[in-house]
This record gives C-alpha cells, sequence and structure tokens, in this order.
C-alpha cells in the first residue's frame, strides 16, 4: 500500500453519482413478502446452465494483514503491554522516547550497553532501588475481564537478588491480586506469575516495582485466552473475525512494510538499522531475541507477530500462506533502486531460505528451526510475491527476474507473483504489465483505491484481459469508505471479478485492521479499540461473498438500467497539495464565445469561495496559497451549472512538494475534477475525478513543475469530453461517460451442496423487480435467501450494528420466476438443485 499515492484518498466517500430513470418500488422487508409473479419487470436474469463457466478456486478470496493502524501490536498480537522491550525510539515516531508508554516513580533509565539482554533486544530498564514503573498499556489503558487469567512475565537481572511486586490496578483500585516475584542474582532469566481479574476495567495499568536495584526487559502480560495457541498468541475477537471470512489466503506481512526503508539487516554491520524494511529473519525465534523496527506508518512494530505466527495464523483460519518480500526496489514515495549486487543476492538467499522455514524438513537448518518453534510439519507454502507497488518498473523487473529464477530453480512448484505499480492504469501500470507479459509471469498483483463510481463503472475491467497471459492477484482495493454505500458498489465490483474468475484468481479487500485510536488509513475492514471489535459494512459484504463463492461461475446475463448521461457541469476552482503556488489571468469561456468569467486579480477575490485549507491573499496582481503544508486548498469561482467551457489558468508552483491543482467540474467541496500538475511528490500529472469526496485517477502520465516557472493551463470542456492543455501543446485528453451501472448480478453454482448462487447488487434508491429465467434448470421450490439492505449513509460501530445479514426463505422459486431485490441491497439466493 502506497502512502503517497493514496493520501488523497483518505477521505468518507459517498454515492456514485448517476441519474436514473426507472419506476420507484417500495424496497421489501422480508423475502416471503415478494410475490412469484409480477406482470411489470425493471430488470430480466437469464442463466444459462448448460455452459461450463469459468472455476473459481477454493483460494479466490482472502485477507491482506499489514502492520497499519496499529493493527499488529496493540490489535492482533495480544501482547497487553505497551513498548515491553524499551526500544521505542525517536526513529519510530518524533515524539517517541524509550520509556514511551511507562511512567516512572522514583529513579530509572533506560540504558544500551554490554548488560542488555542480548544484541537484537538493545535496550533494558535499569531500575533503582524502591523504584517502580507502570505501564499504560493502548487506548485507554490495559483491558482486563473479570474473572479471566493473565500471564504476566519479565526478563530481570539483579545483582544481589531481589523482589518484584507487580500489580495491575486501574483509577479504581486493584483489578487482580499483587504477586511477588523472587529474582535470582545469577544474571538474567524469565519469571512469570498469572493474575487473575477480580473485575472488568478497560483502563488497567501493570506497575513492576523492585526492593533492590534491578534490569527489567520484555515486560509482558498476556491474556490466558488467546486464539487457538499460548504463549505469544492471537487476540481472540480479532483472529475470529478473520476466520468467520473463511479465506482462501493470508497475504502478509505488507504492504508499504516491505519495500520501504533501508534493505540492511539489523546488526553491527549496518549500524543496526532502526528504519528498515521488513525481512522475515527479524522475526523469528524466541520472542525475546527478535528485534523490534520502525513501522512506516508511524510507530515501533515489535515483531512479537512474526513470521512464524502469520504460517499458524492462515493455518489455523484453512487459508493459503501468501508472503511478500522485499525486491531491493523502495516504494510507497521512496522510488529508490537499491544497486547492490551481493545485498540482492543475500535478499535472495533469504526467500529461498523463507521457503525452507515454511515447507524444509527438520533435517534441514531452517525447517528445524520451525520445528523448534513448535511446528515440526511443514506450512505448505505454495504462492510468494516479491515487491509492492514499485513505481519503478524497469527496475523491479530486473530485480524481480533474478528472484523468481532462483526460486522456480529450487522450488519449482513456487508461484512467483509479480505486481503492476501502485494504480489502475497510467504509464507504470502498462510497462509493468508489459514486462510480466513478455517474461510469461503466473501472475500478477493489481492495486487500487477508487470512488464507488469508479467500481461501480468498471465492473467489466477484466472481461478484456487476455486470457492466455498471467492471472490477476487483485491484492489491494477499496472504494474509500466504510459506509454501506462503498459496500454496494464494492459488491457490484465482486460479481465481475467472479464472472472472471479465470483470470481474476485471488483478491483481498485492505487494510483489514484499524485500531480506532491509531488511525493512518481510513476506510478499513475491521475497528476495534482495546476491549471491542466490529466489522464495518464492507465485512458484511466480504463475508457474504467469502463464505457463498461457490466452485464454478455459471453464464447468466442481466438487462441494464436506462440512464441519462449529462454533460459535466461546474464551477471553476483553484488549489495545491502540501505547495505555495501563484495563480493569474483566469479566464472560463462558454462554447459559444461569451465571457462567463475573467479575472487578472487586480482588484479583489470577491469572485472566489474559499472551501479547503490552507492561506490565500492576494499578491502584486496574483492569487497565492502560502501554506506549504495544507493539503487541498481549494478556493472555487462560477456556476455549478456552467457546461460546454474553456478554462485558461496561468499557474506558478513557488514553493512544497508538488506542483499546482486546476478544477473544472466543480459542484461542492466533494463532487469535481481537477487537473493534478506535478502530483505525487511532483513525479506525475494526472486528472482525478472526486465523487463525494473519494477520488479516481482518469488518465495520468510522468511528469514535474518548475519552482518559479508560469504554466499556461487550458481545459476544454464538450459534453463529456475533455482536452488539456499545457503551454498551448496538447497534454491529453478523455471522455468520462462510462455508465455507473447500479444493477449487478453472478450466478454461480456450489458442487459440494448443488445449489444455484444467484447474488444480485441493487445499488439504487429504488427496488428492483426482477424476472429471472433459470435456463431449464430443475430446482427446489425453495431458496435460502441472505440480504444486506440498510441506508446508503449507514455504518456499523462499537455500539450500533447498521449493517447486518438477514436470512430467509423464498418459496417462489421455479425455472421463470419474479423477485423483487431491495432498494440498496445485496441479495444471495441459494437455490438448491433438484
Amino acid at each position: 500500500m502506497s502512502r503517497t499515492s493514496r493520501t488523497r484518498l483518505r477521505l468518507t466517500l459517498g454515492a456514485s453519482a448517476f441519474l436514473l430513470a426507472t419506476a420507484v418500488v417500495p424496497a421489501l422487508a422480508h423475502a416471503e413478502d415478494v410475490t412469484d409473479v409480477t406482470d411489470v419487470t425493471d430488470y430480466a436474469i437469464t442463466v444459462d446452465p448448460s455452459t461450463r463457466g469459468a472455476a473459481i478456486d477454493r483460494t479466490m478470496y482472502g485477507v491482506f494483514f499489514e502492520d497499519i493502524n496499529r493493527a499488529a501490536d496493540g490489535g492482533l498480537y495480544a501482547e497487553l503491554v505497551q513498548n515491553r522491550s524499551f526500544e521505542y525510539s525517536t526513529d519510530d515516531n518524533k515524539s517517541y522516547t524509550p520509556l514511551t508508554g511507562w511512567t516512572v516513580a522514583g529513579t530509572a533509565q533506560v540504558v544500551n550497553d554490554a548488560g542488555r539482554l542480548n544484541e537484537s533486544n538493545r535496550n533494558y530498564l535499569s531500575l533503582a532501588a524502591g523504584s517502580s514503573v507502570t505501564n499504560a498499556g493502548y487506548n485507554t489503558g490495559i483491558a482486563v475481564e473479570d474473572g479471566k487469567k493473565y500471564d504476566f512475565s519479565v526478563w530481570a537481572r539483579a545483582d544481589s537478588g531481589t523482589t518484584l511486586d507487580v500489580g495491575l490496578q486501574d483509577a479504581g483500585g486493584t483489578l487482580a491480586t499483587a504477586h511477588q516475584v523472587k529474582v535470582r542474582k545469577n544474571g538474567w532469566a524469565q519469571y512469570r506469575a498469572r493474575f487473575t481479574a477480580t473485575r472488568t476495567s478497560t483502563a488497567g495499568r501493570l506497575t513492576v516495582a523492585s526492593s533492590d536495584a534491578a534490569a527489567l526487559d520484555m515486560v509482558s502480560l498476556f491474556p490466558r485466552d488467546t486464539y487457538k495457541h499460548e504463549p505469544n498468541g492471537l487476540r481472540e475477537d480479532l483472529a475470529e473475525k478473520i476466520a468467520a471470512l473463511r479465506p482462501g489466503f493470508v497475504r502478509f506481512p505488507g504492504g508499504c512494510l516491505v519495500n520501504t526503508g533501508s534493505m540492511e539487516d539489523y546488526s553491527a554491520a549496518s549500524g543496526y538499522q532502526r528504519k528498515r524494511s521488513y525481512q522475515w529473519k527479524d522475526t523469528v525465534g524466541p520472542v525475546e531475541t527478535r528485534a523490534t523496527n520502525s513501522n512506516f506508518w508511524g510507530y515501533n512494530q515489535s515483531y512479537g507477530l512474526g513470521y512464524y505466527e502469520y504460517f499458524r495464523l492462515a493455518e489455523d483460519v484453512g487459508a493459503m500462506p501468501l508472503p511478500v518480500v522485499p525486491a531491493l526496489v523502495t516504494g510507497c514515495g521512496q522510488n529508490k533502486a537499491v544497486d547492490d549486487p551481493a545485498l540482492l543476492k543475500r535478499h535472495i538467499q533469504d526467500t529461498l531460505d523463507l521457503v525452507e522455514f515454511a515447507n524444509g524438513p527438520v533435517t534441514s537448518k531452517w525447517g528445524g528451526l520451525r520445528a523448534e518453534m513448535g511446528h515440526p510439519k511443514p506450512f505448505h507454502l505454495t504462492h510468494i510475491e516479491v515487491g509492492n507497488e514499485e513505481n519503478l518498473p524497469a527496475e523491479f523487473f530486473a530485480r524481480f527476474t533474478q528472484f523468481r529464477t532462483a526460486i522456480e530453480a529450487k522450488y519449482p512448484y513456487m508461484t512467483v507473483i509479480s505486481n503492476a505499480g501502485p494504480d489502475d492504469s497510467g504509464s507504470t501500470f502498462d510497462t509493468a504489465w508489459q514486462l510480466n507479459k513478455d517474461a510469461k509471469v503466473d501472475m500478477v498483483d493489481e492495486h487500487y483505491y477508487n470512488s464507488p463510481q469508479w467500481f461501480l463503472q468498471n465492473n467489466n475491467r477484466y472481461d478484456s484481459y487476455d486470457r492466455t497471459g498471467p492471472k490477476v492477484f487483485l491484492g489491494e482495493y477499496a472504494s474509500g469508505g466504510n459506509a454501506f454505500k462503498n459496500g454496494l458498489a464494492e459488491a457490484a465490483y465482486m460479481t465481475g471479478l467472479e464472472r472472471n474468475a479465470d483470470i481474476v484468481k485471488l483478491a483481498s479487500y485492505a487494510p483489514l485492521f484499524a485500531n480506532e485510536d491509531y488511525v493512518q488509513w481510513r476506510p478499513d475492514l475491521v475497528w476495534f479499540n482495546n476491549h471491542a471489535s466490529w466489522g464495518s459494512a464492507n465485512y458484511e459484504v466480504q463475508k457474504l461473498f467469502m463464505t457463498n463463492v461457490g466452485t464454478r461461475v455459471v453464464p447468466s446475463t442481466a438487462t441494464g438500467t436506462p440512464s441519462l448521461v449529462a454533460p459535466i457541469s461546474g464551477a471553476v476552482g483553484l488549489s495545491t497539495w502540501a505547495t505555495s503556488a501563484a495563480y493569474d489571468d483566469v479566464q472560463v469561456t462558454g462554447a459559444d464565445g461569451t465571457s462567463l468569467l475573467s479575472d487578472d486579480f487586480s482588484g479583489d477575490a470577491s469572485r472566489w469561495t474559499h472551501t479547503g485549507g490552507g492561506s490565500w491573499s492576494l499578491d502584486d496582481g496574483q492569487y497565492v496559497q502560502t501554506d506549504t503544508a495544507a493539503e487541498n486548498t481549494m478556493v472555487s469561482a462560477g456556476d455549478p451549472a456552467w457546461h460546454d467551457y474553456d478554462l485558461h489558468v496561468k499557474a506558478t508552483k513557488r514553493a512544497g512538494k508538488e506542483g499546482f491543482l486546476v478544477a473544472f467540474g466543480v459542484k461542492d467541496t466533494g463532487n469535481y475534477y481537477w487537473w493534478n500538475l506535478g502530483g505525487w511528490n511532483n513525479t506525475q500529472t494526472a486528472v482525478e475525478q472526486a465523487v463525494d469526496g473519494g477520488k479516481s485517477t482518469l488518465i495520468a502520465k510522468p511528469g514535474t513543475i518548475e519552482t518559479g516557472r508560469a504554466y499556461d493551463v487550458d481545459i476544454k470542456v464538450r459534453g463529456r469530453q475533455v482536452t488539456l492543455y499545457l503551454d498551448g501543446q496538447e497534454w491529453g485528453s478523455f471522455a468520462d461517460d462510462k455508465p455507473a451501472e447500479p444493477f449487478r448480478q453472478v450466478v454461480t453454482k456450489d458442487a459440494k451442496t448443488g445449489d444455484l448462487i444467484v447474488k444480485v447488487v441493487n445499488d439504487q434508491p429504488s427496488a428492483a423487480r426482477t424476472a429471472i429465467h433459470l435456463g431449464g434448470a430443475k430446482v427446489a421450490s425453495r431458496a435460502k435467501v441472505t440480504t444486506l439492505a440498510a441506508a446508503p449513509d449507514a455504518v456499523n460501530s462499537e455500539t450500533a450494528t447498521a449493517v447486518a445479514p438477514v436470512v430467509s426463505t423464498f418459496k417462489g422459486v421455479a425455472d421463470r420466476f419474479s423477485y423483487t431485490f431491495p432498494a440498496n441491497s445485496v441479495t444471495f439466493l441459494r437455490i438448491r438443485q433438484r
């Protein structure tokens, strides 16, 4: 996942923009209320059970876990103590110290010297006699539940021996009976105690006090009840939400964690690099010997949740493990190819060693380590991905090829997955795909985060893919919001993924988890805090599809929605993103030559409305935005009803990271188009469309903007066709005329049960009366119906589940029958064949 290329998507999105000419039919509350025969229908679905459709692999849908939004420490990893090994650093976050998460009573200091626990765990706490430290946990504190057991452990050393008093309390008093731990005077050793909570609290604190001077490290508190394994287990409610999806695969550990930072190891030779890529050998073995690392998303990651735990999680939920390893080309805004043949060779060997760790016999070096950790049987690794969203396709592919050659030579059964960069289209995407096709790569990972409208418009994306070329792994996608309207758009798109199951072999929504108090990215599939978790509306959609996949597509067709495509209309706007820029000579001229707006800023700026951030002022006859930190500083002028016009602007970048933005078709703060010149850290120029705040890229090319140079920007809007000119030369053009079809369907067959599964998405505010023809299939008269229906803006929260499946029975199934699909709904009909 790329932070830089996705910054503009972290907004809550709304419904797609389309005008429908359909009859309004009341939504139905229960399937039993649907009449089985109706004279008038809005849609028709025709199924062809005699034609054999594409097989759907069991691994079709999976999950992608990345440690973002505190998904690991403070999340899926069940450890309750924050900064347990005193390794927090300003490398992780400028606000951090080695005592972040702790308060000291008396005297204590964090020490990094030869007395440490081990070379990978560099810091430890020196606690003076009569002093104590208290840990605040995550969110509001350490959460405990009345009657539940919690395992405490600590590594300690005391030259003269000491007694540790360990307590668990909150502002209301004791949460469990305190323990005394006797520390011997024979060097580092691990000591344990067990607490039983006497009441429930979400604001607990763990205190360790020492009677005499002592050294402490790896101060830990785990719930006794973790998901299937202890010690070092996973938080039950979060792991169970993964298991409930019945994922076909688990992709891990990233994401930007894999392809950012130093590619060096954590050793004296490299200077103990803290900002380094996720490298699997750091994350296995006893937890006290695992290094920590600076997390790309702005905090520390302990590696308590490491490769062994990821493999075990995949096995526990019945999923295929799918690890991602660094390709030595950084991404996520860093975009640097590491030119070090020896380092590349080491990473390739590390990848071969990873396969041995997963699959090798216990007599092998790395298979033996797996056995020592408690799993002598292999993990059956069959797929491995090299790299993540690299924005330098040629440099990436040169290195990918070396990984692939080495892996296939030693492990010919492995599927080695490549990628197509960080976006759904553009020059990087096209170049990467051509390289992958030419090299006959097995599978290519695509990532994109777009608006709901994009997902409704691109249901047929994979219909035209080369059936003889590489298969597609849709490793990361989301429509940019957690409202039900986002889930509806994603559901509509998923019908296209299933229809193309011969091309799209794997797919996973992203990101998976978010701790509500530590958010770097929205939206997310599952939300949580220190004591509760809840699935989003998107989660309910994913769960419905993932637990009703079927084994083969049954070809089907459906009529579409009559639509009226109006011309692009709206006011004009100026904006910046982390940049200061000056604008002048704004001219808007109608297609008939009429002047709609003329402003040379020689007077005031009263015609412009400031709706974004930043600081705008007139300066020497120019309109200038001066804040180089502000993002989206939009000012707009004109009439939202304007259409078929020419816009001219003179723009000059003054300072900052990017270029400037010129908007057209501006309806309001969340609905507009803009030409983003010098975006993505001044590496790319693109036209983006915002729909209810969420953006999709319509056309993009590499490009930079020079500081201090005045550019002439011209945009010609005719109907839904847009042509763009830079300094008098045509830069590009596009037609935004794809229909955002709100009615989508797919039919699959479940070989195990014999069921036909009719899956219908109705993403519009009126019910859809539908005639269904099963093509002569012999079927039972009853069908199990699972429906998700809610208001478009409905969201799930810790206290309310507005979007939840309703299961019912429909009794009117026949070869030809009618069914009314509720407004704003996803409906699955499981029809038993006789």
